[in-house]
């Protein structure tokens, strides 16, 4: 049997102190890091996208982070493409990858299971589908997933227009439901699995509140304003927490308290959601972020284990 390259992923909700932890971990191992995470792919989405800053990044190598424009399409497909580039090149190096990040998505289709078919864009449909979510808001296109394929519904936030109409596009394309034709395949690589979280729930929120308050503090707002006066109401903004629930606040629909707490809310609400996605795979070795004493070291001793083994 082919022995299988080595990676760590550094998996957990937002907020929960994972990009501290890989480029900990990154600069102990002489490695780099690909970040996992579907909004730091976009340029001009930092503060938002809570990208790590050059005094964050340590010195460490990041990938694909600020790749594209958000008026591109970049599909869990390319990121799975583009990874496995990045991973086999540092392999080569001898080096072990570390990804971190929130998209389950991302890391299911990489280093799972599951293989996304390729389906290209049918422009067609989409103009189709976009004018109907204008015309009776998203609700409608959720319902339509939700009866063409509802386990797939279930995991798309019912307001996520992009990953609904990507959905349906699928299902359409192939004439079945996308959860149908997801292919089970042999994970690729190796992975030691790191997971950060709060058993209480009440730590990691006041993580998320509280962080949200320094976005803020560091011009959430005025990232937001540019962003809608130079790409206009662009899906990718409208789907993107920190910016979709400025735009009502621009248009005075919201008072600035109003649209802070909106912030704080709906990021707590993904954290749960990322959780509901991180828990189905039992192969995470999970670390409380409250509870556990010096997480950093001890990762790193499983780490060196895992590379030794």
């Amino acid at each position: 049997m082919t022995k299988k390259d080595k990676v760590i992923a550094i998996v957990g909700p937002t907020a929960s102190g994972k990009t501290s932890l890989a480029v900990f971990l990154a600069k102990k191992l002489n490695t780099e890091i690909i970040s996992a995470d579907s909004r730091q792919i976009y340029k001009g989405f930092d503060i938002a996208a809570a990208k790590p800053d050059i005094e964050e990044k340590s010195g460490v190598k990041h990938h694909l982070i600020d790749i594209i424009s958000p008026e591109e399409e970049y599909t869990v497909a390319n990121f799975a493409n583009d990874a496995k580039n990045i991973i086999k090149n540092l392999s080569r190096q001898g080096k072990i990858p570390i990804i971190a990040g929130g998209t389950g998505l991302y890391f299911r289709t990489l280093l799972q299971d599951f293989e996304i078919p390729k389906v290209p864009p049918d422009k067609k449909l989409r103009e189709e589908l976009n004018r109907l979510a204008e015309e009776h808001g998203p609700q409608k296109l959720y319902e339509i997933l939700c009866n063409i394929d509802n386990e797939t519904a279930r995991k798309i936030h019912p307001n996520n227009t992009v990953k609904i109409i990507r959905a349906i596009e699928v299902s359409k394309t192939l004439n079945m439901p996308m959860s149908q034709a997801q292919k089970r395949k042999e994970p690729e690589f190796e992975t030691l699995w790191i997971g950060l979280n709060a058993l209480n729930r009440q730590f990691l929120y006041d993580r998320i509140n509280f962080r949200t308050e320094k976005m803020i503090e560091s011009g959430l707002e005025s990232e937001a304003k540019l962003l809608f006066e130079k790409y206009g109401k662009l899906k990718i903004l409208m789907s993107t927490i920190g910016y979709e629930e400025f735009y009502e606040y621009f248009q005075g629909k919201k008072s600035f308290e109003e649209t802070v707490a909106t912030i704080k809310q709906n990021t707590r609400r993904y954290a749960k959601r990322q959780l509901t996605w991180f828990r189905q795979n039992q192969e995470i070795n999970w670390f409380d972020i409250e509870t556990d004493m010096n997480i950093a070291q001890k990762v790193l001793l499983k780490t060196e284990e895992f590379i030794n083994t």
